[in-house]
């Protein structure tokens, strides 16, 4: 794990590649919870054996679900201390390449991309690349923007 000690590393560190988290299993109950969550039981999602002859040959994870493991591989790759607090302030540029199969393990990697002053602090720019191990294309990829309070 990287660690920032304060803004002055963190601003050393834009335009430079930060690292990746450990893999982690894209399990079936896990996006099953996460259909019950959001209300999105698309069969490709959650039918096993409808999805062996769908167009993946397997259920998928939702894009919002890969989408929603930012903040938890997140953690394991960085951290910045000497702050009051960074707060979540949404995401740019999200996008899905590639399905992430159930069963599959995926990452993320971390570059961070800017830190612009702002009336709230700074406002953090990182791109978030999510990979699925073996695979040619990444299942997510987002420009993920923080606010970040000295």
């Amino acid at each position: 794990m990287k660690v920032f000690n304060g803004i002055a590393e963190l601003e050393e560190a834009v335009g430079s590649d930060i690292g990746y988290s450990e893999w982690h299993e894209i399990t079936q109950a896990q996006v099953n919870a996460f259909a019950d969550a959001t209300g999105d039981h698309q069969w490709i999602h959650i039918d096993q054996e409808r999805a062996v002859a769908g167009p993946f040959g397997t259920t998928i994870a939702h894009g919002f679900l890969t989408l929603s493991l930012v903040p938890m591989l997140s953690e394991q790759i960085f951290r910045i201390d000497g702050l009051s607090m960074v707060v979540n302030y949404g995401c740019d540029r999200v996008r899905f390449p590639a399905p992430a199969p159930v069963g599959s393990r995926v990452r993320a990697g971390i570059g961070l991309v800017s830190l612009k002053q702002s009336s709230l602090g700074y406002l953090m720019t990182s791109r978030v690349t999510i990979e699925i191990e073996n695979a040619q294309k990444p299942a997510c990829v987002a420009d993920s923007l923080a606010v970040v309070v000295p």
